[in-house]
């Protein structure tokens, strides 16, 4: 029997209040893609730290190529061919691609670390310009400047931490075509994802973790959606019900929304039409990078450069007015970073309330005010439990969250203010099935409520379950909406490239019906 290239024994690693590993054992061979599964919180990215350095465990061993390594931090894992994409990017905002490329690769300039770059991102498909700051790329192009990084090493072990939650189908499929020639070329792989279909196509081994331990081993081509459900959660996710419904007025409306890019790497909008109206899911999709951010910064305040007359809440010409202001009346929007933009890391989960809710501010209209904090936390337990958010409570810091318990906190905030227009963007990004069925339930639930509802999303097949209508991005233009009983995959994939008719006479139709 060929000796593994991974073995961890007994590893196990605490937290004030949490443990995350309980004697957490695992074999990983070589040229083996294996899944790690479990639901948020249940400990996949800390143990997948521990391999990388970056997290001492309290006890276990690891065993390399079957020599028991002591691996401090990750330029020692860098050093034995251990390579790891992140879920939350390990990137400095204020260099560019290639410099934070490099930072790991010393040997080389950067010069050639820049041709290494353009190599990797056109052998496989990771469109990246290397000489972009890393603060005006998307979620998306982040997630590709990870992966290529990692590539770029040549590792014998690498792990993929949510690598797809922000790639598009086509992206993933060329993803996986790389995936599987490491894996043919002797590469082992560790793989963490919640999009149960992606583990039965690409794995061939799964480590079930439950609670920190591990709870069952399997081959997951032997296993369906359902029972590789069930072995996570413990259930099957619930089936979502969508309940026919007129909608009403548009809560917003935009019209011939003009907008040069901020930045020399950003998207120049172009001739945007759109309307939202009370009772309906609208959503938005496109590969990453073509002009979602500059759309959802001008639609959210974060941008108050739009056009005076260009977007609408209700009669309130909104073009101009700061986020606060919109949520005045009833806008409330999640952005797709989490961390930094969607919550501050290091303060409490109660204290992130203060971003967008003002409750519990004594005498908001002045200038300050006293926070009222007992208040504050238990408005932020109420979010906690009606979210089923794992944490330590209303005091836990938000970096201490697992990704997706932070996402259900941000989106459990926004919809528990009870918006009449709610903007979400990858709405769930690093979510497991359990809590992606309640989210979506969730925005569904506010749709029938009346509220208006618009949906910036990668993922098809979650536009495709919760939308009514659908429009394309794609170089800064937005597409015609189309119903979703009329769209296809095909369709959609076919707009993202930009290929759809002029349709003056679709935004004739849209605004007789806003």
């Amino acid at each position: 029997m060929p000796t593994p290239r991974l073995q961890l024994t007994g590893i196990t690693k605490a937290y004030p209040g949490v443990v995350a590993n309980s004697d957490v054992s695992l074999t990983v061979m070589p040229g083996e893609t294996h899944a790690v599964l479990g639901e948020n919180g249940a400990g996949k990215s800390t143990l997948m730290k521990i391999i990388y350095g970056s997290v001492k465990p309290d006890a276990g061993e690891i065993r390399l190529n079957g020599q028991v390594m002591q691996i401090r931090n990750p330029k020692e894992a860098r050093a034995n061919g251990i390579s790891m994409v992140f879920q939350h990017f390990n990137l400095f905002d204020t260099m560019t691609v290639a410099e934070n490329v490099w930072l790991g690769l010393t040997r080389n300039s950067l010069d050639q670390v820049t041709a290494s770059i353009i190599a990797k991102a056109t052998e496989y498909g990771l469109d990246i310009d290397p000489t972009r700051p890393v603060h005006t790329l998307s979620v998306g192009e982040m997630q590709r400047v990870e992966i290529i990084r990692a590539l770029l090493t040549r590792p014998e072990l690498l792990i993929l931490d949510e690598p797809t939650s922000v790639l598009t189908p086509q992206a993933v499929e060329k993803l996986f075509v790389v995936l599987k020639k490491l894996a043919s070329e002797g590469c082992s792989i560790l793989y963490i994802s919640h999009k149960l279909h992606e583990i039965r196509e690409l794995c061939t081994a799964c480590t079930v973790l439950r609670g920190g331990k591990v709870t069952g081993v399997c081959n997951p081509q032997e296993e369906s959606n359902a029972s590789l459900s069930r072995l996570m959660i413990g259930a099957e996710p619930p089936l979502l019900e969508r309940n026919a419904r007129t909608a009403g007025a548009a809560a917003m409306h935009v019209k011939g929304l003009n907008l040069e890019r901020e930045d020399q790497f950003g998207v120049d909008l172009q001739d945007i039409h759109l309307h939202v109206r009370s009772g309906e899911v609208v959503g938005i999709a496109g590969v990453s990078g073509n002009g979602q951010k500059e759309l959802l910064y001008a639609l959210s305040g974060e941008d108050c450069r739009a056009p005076r007359g260009s977007i609408h809440m209700g009669e309130t010409d909104v073009s101009r007015l700061h986020p606060g202001e919109r949520r005045k009346l009833g806008l409330h929007f999640v952005p797709e970073e989490r961390l930094g933009r969607g919550a501050v890391p290091t303060l409490s989960l109660a204290h992130n309330m203060l971003l967008t809710r003002t409750e519990s501010i004594a005498y908001p209209k002045f200038a300050g005010g006293w926070i009222r904090v007992k208040p504050l936390e238990d408005h932020a337990a109420r979010i906690i439990k009606a979210f089923n958010v794992k944490a330590g409570g209303p005091q836990a810091v938000a970096k201490s969250l697992s990704g997706g318990n932070l996402q259900k906190f941000i989106v459990g905030r926004e919809i528990d203010a009870k918006p009449t227009l709610f903007i979400v963007s990858q709405p769930t990004w690093g979510v497991d099935v359990g809590a992606a069925a309640q989210i979506r339930g969730e925005i569904l639930a506010l749709r029938d409520a009346g509220c208006a509802v618009l949906v910036v999303s990668e993922e098809l097949d979650e536009l495709f379950e919760v939308c009514d209508r659908l429009h394309v991005i794609a170089r800064g233009k937005l597409s015609p909406s189309v119903p979703m009983a009329e769209a296809t995959v095909e369709k959609i994939g076919e707009w993202m490239s930009g290929l759809w008719e002029p349709a003056a006479a679709t935004h004739g139709a849209e605004a007789q019906h806003a």
